[in-house]
C-alpha cells in the first residue's frame, strides 16, 4: 500500500513587506493580500524581503532574505549561536525593546482574546539580560559525523541538537562546562543512550546535573563521573525512567539545592527536577509585587492555587494570614509541607486537580477573602468558571500570575464579563530574556 508524502515546497518568490509586530515566538508579523506572514528574524517597522518556506491556508512562515530598512531597535546578538540555536529568539532586538514588545503582546492578547483592558499598566520587571537561567534541559546526541558528542538546545525550527560550546543565558560556570561535558560523555559507555541533561543551580553554590540514561551505567563510567564532579564542583544525579527514578549518584549524600527569599526570611530546598522558577532574581521581585497587589492581612483567609512548593504560599503566611495552598502534584505538596515546617510556619496544603474544579468543590473549600493563582500554561479556566456568577462568597481580590498571555486573556474574559471582576492592573515580568516567553501578573477586584 502506498503512502502519501508531503511534496517539498517549490521555491517561492522573494517578496517585500513592512513588518507590523512580533508574535509570541519572536517572529516578525506582516500581512500580504490579507494573509498573515511570520518572518523569522524580522523586527517591527522594518522593511524586509522574505521567502516563504511553509504555506498554509491562513498563514505562511518565511525566512528573512534581506533588510531594506532596519529598525533602530536592531542590535548585534551577543551569542555566536543566535539564529542557529533555538534557545533564544530575540537577541537581535535591544533589551528594553524586548520588554516593551512583551508588554504589547500581553495587552494585545487581553484585548483581542479577552476583550478587556487593564485600568493600569504595571511597570515591567526587567532583570538582567545574561546568565540568568538557573534551570534548563540540555539535549545530548552522539553524532560521529559532526565530531562526536553534541550538548545544547535544539537547533532553531529543528529537532537536531545545536553544536555549541557556550550559552550566554546560563550561569557562566555552567556555560563553561558544555565543552567539558562533551568530552566526558564521549568517554562514557552510555553515550548512545543519554539523550538529556537536566541542570539546576541553587543559590547556595550547588549545581546538579541530572543525566537521563536509558540503560545502566557500566563499572568504568562511575570513576569518570566522580572525577568530573570533583573537578568542577557539581553533583551527578541519574534518571532512568520516570520522575520517581531521579536519584543522586555522586556524592551519595549531596548538599541540597536551595533558593532563598531574604525579604521574608525564607529558605526553599528543592530537588533538581522539581518545578522552580528559572530566574531567581526575577522570582524575588515577582513575589514582592504579588504581595503588594494581594496585600494579605492577618485576619484574612487566602487561597494559593497551583501553589507548587510554596513559592507564594510561605510569604503570604509570613503576613499572618491563614493561607491554604492547593497543588495537583503530590510530590510538590510534600515538598511544600517540608518547606513550611523548615521555616517555622503553620500552613495547610492539599492535593487537588484544579483543572477539574467545579462550583461544588470550590464551595466545599470554604470562603476566601483573596486568591493567588499561578497556573501552568493551560491557565485556570475551570477554577475561575467555578466562581459564583452573582459574586456572593467570591474573593474580593485575585492576583493572577501567568506564563501564557493567551490563557490569561481567556480567563480574564470569564472573570470580567461573567463573574463581575474588574481588571485593575497588569504588567509583564521578564522571566526569560531574549525569548518570546511572556510572564505577567494581573490584579482583579470584585465590587461585592
Amino acid at each position: 500500500m502506498s503512502r502519501r508524502r508531503n511534496k517539498p515546497l517549490a521555491p517561492q518568490p522573494i517578496q517585500t513587506a513592512i513588518v507590523e509586530s512580533l508574535d509570541h515566538e519572536g517572529r516578525g508579523v506582516t500581512h500580504v493580500d490579507g494573509k498573515t506572514i511570520f518572518i523569522e528574524g524580522a523586527l517591527p517597522f522594518e522593511k524586509v524581503t522574505f521567502q516563504s518556506h511553509k504555506i498554509k491556508s491562513s498563514y505562511e512562515s518565511a525566512d528573512l532574505v534581506s533588510i531594506l530598512k532596519a529598525s533602530n531597535q536592531r542590535v548585534t546578538p551577543q551569542c555566536q549561536y543566535f539564529g542557529y540555536c533555538g534557545g533564544c529568539a530575540m537577541q537581535h532586538m535591544e533589551f528594553n525593546a524586548q520588554v516593551a514588545a512583551k508588554q504589547r503582546m500581553l495587552e494585545d492578547n487581553l484585548w483581542h482574546i479577552g476583550r478587556v483592558r487593564a485600568q493600569n499598566v504595571l511597570p515591567p520587571l526587567i532583570g538582567t539580560p545574561w546568565n540568568y537561567r538557573h534551570k534548563a534541559r540540555l539535549r545530548v546526541r552522539h553524532v560521529p559525523k559532526k565530531g562526536g558528542v553534541l550538548v545544547g538546545f535544539n537547533e532553531k525550527t529543528s529537532s537536531y541538537v545545536a553544536d555549541m560550546d557556550s550559552c550566554q543565558v546560563l550561569p557562566k560556570h555552567v556555560s563553561d562546562l558544555i565543552p567539558k561535558l562533551k568530552l566526558l560523555i564521549a568517554e562514557l559507555t552510555v553515550r548512545e543512550t543519554l539523550p538529556q541533561i537536566e541542570l539546576a543551580v541553587g543559590e547556595n553554590d550547588v549545581t546538579v546535573l541530572v543525566l537521563r540514561i536509558l540503560q545502566g551505567l557500566q563499572p568504568g563510567d562511575l570513576p569518570l563521573l566522580k572525577v568530573f564532579a570533583d573537578e568542577h564542583n557539581v553533583q551527578i544525579w541519574t534518571q532512568t525512567k520516570g520522575p520517581d527514578t531521579v536519584m543522586p549518584l555522586y556524592p551519595a549524600q549531596p548538599a541540597p539545592l536551595q533558593y532563598t527569599l531574604l525579604e521574608y526570611d525564607l529558605k526553599y530546598p528543592f530537588s533538581p527536577t522539581e518545578f522552580t522558577q528559572v530566574n531567581p532574581a526575577i522570582n524575588r521581585v515577582m513575589i514582592r509585587r504579588a504581595m503588594q497587589l494581594l496585600a494579605p492581612k492577618a485576619d484574612e483567609r487566602i487561597a494559593d492555587f497551583f501553589c507548587g512548593l510554596g513559592n507564594f504560599t510561605l510569604p503570604i503566611a509570613r503576613s499572618g494570614a491563614k493561607v491554604i495552598g492547593l497543588e495537583g502534584a503530590s510530590g510538590l505538596v510534600r515538598r511544600a509541607v517540608e518547606n513550611a515546617t523548615l521555616n517555622g510556619l503553620q500552613v495547610e496544603f492539599g492535593q487537588a486537580d484544579l483543572f477539574e474544579m467545579t462550583p461544588e468543590k470550590l464551595q466545599a473549600l470554604g470562603y476566601f477573602d483573596k486568591w493567588l493563582i499561578d497556573p501552568p500554561r493551560d491557565g485556570a479556566v475551570e477554577l475561575v468558571k467555578a466562581l459564583p456568577d452573582d459574586g456572593q462568597g467570591a474573593p474580593k481580590r485575585i492576583v493572577y500570575v501567568s506564563c501564557n498571555p493567551s490563557t490569561l486573556a481567556r480567563d480574564a474574559q470569564v472573570l470580567t464579563q461573567v463573574k463581575g471582576y474588574t481588571l485593575v492592573s497588569a504588567g509583564v515580568m521578564n522571566m526569560f530574556p531574549h525569548t518570546g516567553h511572556v510572564e505577567s501578573i494581573a490584579l482583579f477586584e470584585h465590587a461585592v
